[in-house]
């Protein structure tokens, strides 16, 4: 038996681990939400809104809201969503991508909206779900999202429910598992977040420099520390920290084994973090815009793209972005 599987195994650890993922979003990500399970008809089970909206941490009004959709059937939906809103490739293919490095990243736009908005959408089956979340998770992408603030923004029915918020209290118990290795000496709850948010970015290749994880665990103090804080004293009680006055100690190590085994697991991660920018390409309407703007907002640096990088990226953009992987903020130490 796991850590995570023991905790998750109380009768109330559901209860406890997702308090903050029951808040009722603003009402403009509630009516996007409401929007999105329209357009995924019937096969859409949940919608789970996260990012920098959900966290209020720095988002402007114009920037892409950040959801989970969360199906039955990949090709049902993607059926959907092609006759909803339109789809850059047949359902069948979307569907076949989206089982290969899951999830499928898109950008949704709903203009009739007061004010329009676009939705950037990763796109999982409820088994997906269950798998990204689950001790043989293939790599860190969804868990390193769905660990921080969500909201449990629209759900089919019951059943539907209790399998998402069962997702993400198994996302949730199951940071101590891949953050162990990596805390500091001490920490109170929100210095576990911020361990947690340092290894995740660390894990893909990203615009943001080193005091946007501080800026993401200011923002969530108020909503996520109190659910980590309540998964520290049950890790006390089994012995896996101890509290030290206000903070906490490891009070089970791990052996050097243990962390190289974790550290492959982050190098793989980010391997097929960044093989997923192929799919991106595929299918992300105004993929190169929504790069470049996303790079500019994080890194602050004006990004300024020739016409021939414009219309031929894939051929004449590498060179640009050669150079900003060797100088992005992330590096800069």
């Amino acid at each position: 038996m796991t850590i995570a599987s023991g905790l998750l195994a109380e009768p109330d650890a559901i209860r406890v681990l997702t308090t903050d993922v029951l808040e009722p979003p603003a009402p403009h990500a509630a009516r996007i939400a409401g929007a999105l399970a329209a357009s995924f008809g019937g096969d859409c089970t949940a919608v789970i809104h996260y990012g920098s909206h959900a966290q209020q941490s720095g988002a402007r009004p114009e920037s892409a809201y950040d959801f989970f959709v969360i199906v039955g059937d990949y090709e049902a939906a993607y059926a959907a969503l092609a006759e909803s809103r339109g789809l850059s490739r047949s359902p069948r293919t979307a569907a076949r991508l989206n089982r290969i490095l899951a999830p499928n990243v898109l950008a949704i736009t709903f203009p009739e909206l007061a004010p329009p908005a676009l939705a950037k959408c990763a796109i999982l089956s409820q088994a997906d779900l269950a798998a990204a979340v689950s001790p043989t998770a293939p790599d860190h992408f969804t868990q390193g999202r769905l660990f921080q603030h969500v909201q449990l923004a629209w759900v089919r029915d019951p059943e539907a429910r209790a399998a998402t918020l069962a997702a993400l209290a198994a996302c949730r118990a199951r940071t101590i598992e891949w953050g162990l290795p990596f805390l500091p000496d001490t920490f109170d709850a929100a210095g576990y977040i911020r361990a947690l948010l340092a290894r995740s970015f660390a894990a893909e290749i990203r615009p943001e420099a080193d005091d946007r994880v501080d800026t993401l665990t200011g923002a969530q103090r108020t909503s996520l520390a109190p659910v980590y804080d309540q998964l520290l004293q049950r890790l006390e009680q089994i012995k896996i920290v101890r509290k030290e006055g206000d903070v906490y100690r490891r009070a089970m190590t791990t052996d050097d084994r243990e962390r190289r085994r974790w550290e492959r697991y982050f190098r793989r991660s980010k391997r097929r973090a960044t093989l997923r920018w192929g799919k991106y390409v595929l299918l992300y309407d105004d993929w190169l815009e929504y790069v470049v703007r996303k790079v500019e907002r994080r890194s602050g640096v004006a990004v300024e793209l020739t016409p021939r990088e414009r219309r031929w990226p894939l051929i004449f953009l590498w060179p640009r972005v050669l150079r900003y992987l060797r100088t992005r903020p992330q590096r800069r130490r």
